[in-house]
């Protein structure tokens, strides 16, 4: 034991690691939240419908019994998240409450296959949750009649989007919801006039030219390294999620990379909420009342038809609050709306 111990030091070192407490990041537990001592945790793969592999963390309540059939949540997001960060502590946490649960990278992110790298499209990316819910569905200890999904920020609004196409899908829950169709096409608070649209289009049809021609593809604004001060607020809380210890993770684009230029022109000709009134399965939106995009979920609740739909508000918490503020993210709320709605 003693020389397989030194040849993994010396493995580490010839690595860059450069001490035994990344060692750990690396070779063992590498989410942003603690580790909990109530659940099993499994990496898993899957394909979607467009070939591409997803990757994921299973989520397992310890002690659940052979041939025992529990409801089970597939969680994804944030927009250019990973599911080391928020969708793993949704998923880890509610898996503490007797769920089995799925947190998984989206196409072209993370640890999930895809080519370019960093693109988002409203189609593949609804495409994955019903991909996650296919693998749910296969799972021996789940109840393939009682799955639901909980879309974050970004796929908050590709989940209401699969909720109203896939009838797999029982109860659908969003967080901090953007409808990034929206946001793309228009801008924040809908400031994009025709004239406007068209003139983004055009440059961003251009940059597709440029991008042939050189043979990769540039790339767009991330989250600045440092703040100057003179950000908006929503861009200094966002930083202080992705940028620092509390949420950086080494493979999300939020936290070390930049979103793909053109990826953009996916999304704004293809309005993912336009059948939102169909869906007839329960659906909760949660936002924070301060958040800068709490418009999103208020606009996409009038959208929803029914009486079993939901738009709760939390008092004081802005957009990033969600993600992980413990003290604020109503868990006993969402455990409540899918024990009633999963059954």
């Amino acid at each position: 034991m003693n020389k397989i111990f030194v040849l993994l030091l010396v493995f580490i070192i010839l690595m860059g690691v450069q001490n035994m407490s990344e060692a750990r990041v690396i070779i063992g537990w590498d989410k942003v939240f603690p580790k909990s001592d109530k659940v099993v945790m499994k990496k898993v793969s899957f394909h979607n419908r467009f070939g591409i592999k997803l990757v994921g963390n299973l989520y397992i309540p310890k002690g659940i019994k052979k041939g025992e059939k529990l409801s089970a949540i597939a969680v994804s997001g944030p927009f250019g998240a990973v599911k080391e960060q928020a969708s793993g502590l949704y998923a880890q946490t509610l898996a503490e409450k007797g769920f089995i649960t799925l947190a998984f990278d989206p196409s072209y992110t993370g640890e999930s296959s895809g080519k370019p790298r960093h693109v988002a499209s409203s189609d593949i990316n609804t495409e994955d949750f019903s991909a996650a819910v296919d693998f749910l569905s296969n799972q021996e200890n789940v109840n393939s009649q009682s799955i639901g999904i909980l879309g974050i920020c970004g796929f908050g609004g590709f989940a209401l989007n699969a909720s109203a196409v896939d009838t797999r899908i029982k109860a659908t829950v969003t967080i901090t919801m953007y409808d990034m169709t929206r946001v793309s096409a228009y801008g924040y608070n809908d400031v994009l006039d025709q004239k406007a649209r068209y003139n983004m289009k055009k440059e961003l049809n251009e940059q597709r030219t440029k991008d042939f021609a050189l043979g990769k593809y540039a790339k767009a604004n991330g989250l600045p390294q440092k703040l100057s001060g003179q950000e908006p607020q929503f861009v200094k809380e966002y930083w202080e999620y992705y940028k620092t210890p509390r949420g950086y993770h080494k493979r999300s684009i939020n936290s070390n990379g930049n979103w793909n230029l053109t990826s953009s022109l996916s999304l704004i000709n293809q309005p993912i909420l336009s059948y939102a009134g169909e869906i007839n399965t329960p659906v909760l939106l949660i936002h924070g009342e301060n958040a800068h995009s709490r418009y999103f979920s208020e606009d996409a609740y009038k959208k929803l038809n029914g009486d079993n739909k939901e738009l709760l508000i939390i008092p004081n918490a802005n957009h990033v609050d969600l993600y992980d503020n413990l003290e604020k993210i109503p868990f006993e709320k969402i455990e409540r709306f899918y024990k009633e709605n999963l059954k």
